[in-house]
């Protein structure tokens, strides 16, 4: 089952060849592990590598450990799994873009998979999140916490647990990362109404079941966010130009009811 460690980092290729072995289904939820004197053994490290493995994934909810009794796997979640890549993503700023270009890739398929697999409770969901947004911008908000619900509940629509983990994981280190920046796209001029028109000519490509127009046009909305942001950290953006107002008009026309 195990292999020899031949690394620096030690008990980081402890921790990945056990996290491996519960992925590939040969650690069950519930098995007890190797003591650490069997395990440092059967790799051929220190026991304190081993001991130091144990505790980081203790730490990342991966085993629990019964002092006398033993380590044992836990029921591993997704999230525990990418704990890794929130702490990388949460001290490397520069990796923001990248982020971005991950989550378009990511919902562009997402939103295709929502419009063949959505139900009338996940349109409802969708539509719920729509006039949301209209009240927030109503009552003086900028709409970023409606946006996000909009497309939680289209990745919901999906009815992939492990997307929606992935998803639910970016938008945290989103909202950790980028929060001012976020917030400042909504502050731009005729922003929340271009957002809202994007959001609902998505929302009526899930409606009529329409796979490839639904990925389209989430790949043109997060295109244009991800290059407002761009321009925002390059030293801000008040107005959009022609051209982008113009990316958004397409053939379909439905009235939003965006308040004038």
């Amino acid at each position: 089952m195990f292999k020899p460690v031949k690394t620096k980092k030690i008990y980081e290729e402890v921790v990945e060849q056990i996290k491996k072995l519960i992925i590939d289904g040969k650690l069950q939820p519930g098995d007890k592990l190797m003591s650490e004197r069997e395990l440092a053994e059967t790799l051929g490290v220190s026991r304190a590598s081993v001991r130091e493995a144990f505790s980081a994934l203790e730490i990342m909810g991966i085993i629990t450990i019964h002092p006398g009794e033993g380590s044992f796997v836990r029921q591993v979640s997704y999230e525990g799994m990418l704990e890794p890549l929130s702490f990388l993503l949460q001290i490397d700023i520069d990796n923001v873009m990248q982020l971005l270009e991950v989550r378009k890739i990511l919902e562009v398929e997402i939103a295709a998979l929502a419009a063949v697999r959505a139900t009338e409770e996940d349109v409802e969901d969708i539509r719920r999140a729509l006039n949301k947004m209209v009240d927030e911008v109503n009552s003086g908000e900028v709409g970023d916490v409606a946006d996000a619900e909009f497309h939680f509940a289209v990745v919901k629509a999906a009815h992939n647990p492990i997307l929606v983990t992935l998803i639910n994981t970016i938008s945290d280190l989103m909202a950790k990362t980028v929060r001012f920046s976020r917030r400042r796209i909504f502050l731009v001029e005729n922003m929340p109404t271009i957002l809202y028109d994007s959001h609902c000519l998505i929302f009526q490509a899930i409606v009529d079941k329409k796979s490839q127009q639904a990925g389209r046009l989430m790949h043109e909305h997060l295109t244009l966010v991800e290059k407002v942001m761009l321009q925002i950290k390059k030293g801000g953006i008040t107005e959009l130009t022609k051209f982008e107002e113009a990316s958004l008009d397409h053939d379909i026309k439905i009235d939003c009811g965006f308040p004038s």
